[in-house]
C-alpha cells in the first residue's frame, strides 16, 4: 500500500516546480505512475512488506503544456512531459515523424498502460532494459529539464544517451524536473523494434533494440540507418560503428549478417551473457530486416533484392 501526507497537482510549471523544490525528502514526483506501486511493493521504497508511506506526491500531469507535442524550426520533434505510449498508435502524423516508436508502442504494455504510462517517465526510471530509451537514443535525443532560479525558470537539455548514468541513476538535480523530449525525426524511414522477454510484449525487456532504415530510391543501397540497443549493459548503446558499416552498402543478406555480429561483443551485463550475446545477434539482424521492410525493402529467400 502506498500512503502519503499530500497530494499536490500543480497545473503550471512554475506551481510544480515550487511544489517539488519545498517537497520533503523522500517526496515522489510522476505523470502516469505505472511505475509507482511496483516500485512500493517489490520493496524499492524501503519497506520490504510492500507498504510505502512519502511526505508529498506531486502530480505533474495535469499540466497543460506538457500535452501534445510540436515540430521545431530546426526539424526535430518536442514531445510533453505527458506524451504517453499509445499517443505513438493513434496519431498518424507522430507514428509517421518516429516510425519506430509505434513499434515499441505495441511491445511496451497492453492498451490500460499504453494510456497511462509516459515516455519523459521511462527516461528517467533509468532502468537498463527500458523500451523507450533506444528509439530515442537512435535519434540523438535530449532531455528537457527545468527548475527554479530565483524568481525564474532555469532550463538545460542533456542527451538522453548521458543523461541516464546507471541502472536506476540520471543526471536529475535536486529540484529538477523533466518538461519534454526532443529529438530528431526520421520521416521516410522503416522503422523497427526488436524485444526480447519472457514473453515478447507486457513485461520488462530482458533486451530489446531499436533501428530506423532509409534505403535510397532503388532500394538496393542503404542511405542512412540508426541502431541502439538496450538491456545488455548498464545504460543503452547507440551502435554507431555498426551504422558507419551500414550506410552506403548493399542490401543483401550477408552485408547485414555481417552487420549484426559487430554488436555481440559489447554486452556488458554479466547476468546469461552468452545467451545476450546470441540475442543481441538475432534481434540486430531482425531490427534491421524488419525496418527495410517497413520502408518498403525485402529480402527474398535467395537473398536478392525486391523493392515494393
Amino acid at each position: 500500500m502506498l500512503s502519503c501526507d499530500q497530494y499536490l497537482t500543480p497545473k503550471t510549471l512554475h506551481e510544480a516546480l515550487q511544489a517539488w523544490s519545498g517537497a520533503p525528502q523522500g517526496s515522489r514526483l510522476l505523470a502516469g505512475a505505472t511505475d509507482t506501486l511496483p516500485w512500493a511493493r517489490q520493496g524499492r521504497a524501503g519497506d520490504l512488506a510492500g507498504d510505502a508511506h512519502v511526505p508529498t506526491i506531486v502530480d505533474v500531469s495535469g499540466i497543460p503544456e506538457h500535452d501534445g507535442y510540436q515540430v521545431l524550426a530546426d526539424g526535430r520533434v518536442s514531445l510533453g512531459a505527458n506524451v504517453v505510449f499509445e499517443q505513438f498508435l493513434d496519431d498518424p502524423e507522430l507514428a509517421a515523424l518516429l516510425p519506430h516508436m509505434r513499434f515499441c508502442a505495441v511491445w511496451f504494455a497492453d492498451d490500460q498502460i499504453r494510456r497511462q504510462a509516459t515516455l519523459a517517465g521511462n527516461v528517467v526510471n533509468a532502468s537498463p532494459a527500458a523500451d523507450g530509451v533506444p528509439p530515442l537514443v537512435a535519434l540523438n535525443a535530449t532531455v528537457e529539464l527545468a527548475r527554479l532560479e530565483g524568481d525564474g525558470i532555469a532550463r538545460r537539455s542533456v542527451p538522453v544517451a548521458t543523461f541516464i548514468t546507471g541502472p536506476g541513476q540520471t543526471d536529475l538535480q535536486p529540484g529538477e524536473m523533466v518538461t519534454g523530449i526532443s529529438c530528431e525525426t526520421a520521416k521516410g524511414y522503416g522503422g523497427a523494434f526488436e524485444k526480447v522477454g519472457q514473453r515478447r510484449s507486457l513485461v520488462i525487456s530482458t533486451a530489446c533494440a531499436s533501428c530506423c532504415v532509409k534505403p535510397f530510391e532503388d532500394g538496393r543501397l542503404i542511405k542512412d540507418i540508426r541502431l541502439a540497443l538496450g538491456g545488455v549493459g548498464p545504460v543503452p548503446m547507440r551502435l554507431d560503428d555498426v551504422e558507419d558499416f551500414l550506410r552506403g552498402q548493399p542490401i543483401t543478406g550477408d552485408i547485414i549478417a555481417q552487420a549484426a555480429e559487430m554488436p555481440m561483443d559489447r554486452v556488458a551485463s554479466r547476468t546469461r551473457r552468452d545467451y545476450r550475446r546470441a540475442v543481441v545477434k538475432g534481434f540486430t539482424e531482425r531490427a534491421i530486416l524488419h525496418a527495410l521492410a517497413d520502408a518498403g525493402v525485402v529480402l527474398a529467400d535467395e537473398m536478392k533484392v525486391a523493392h515494393g
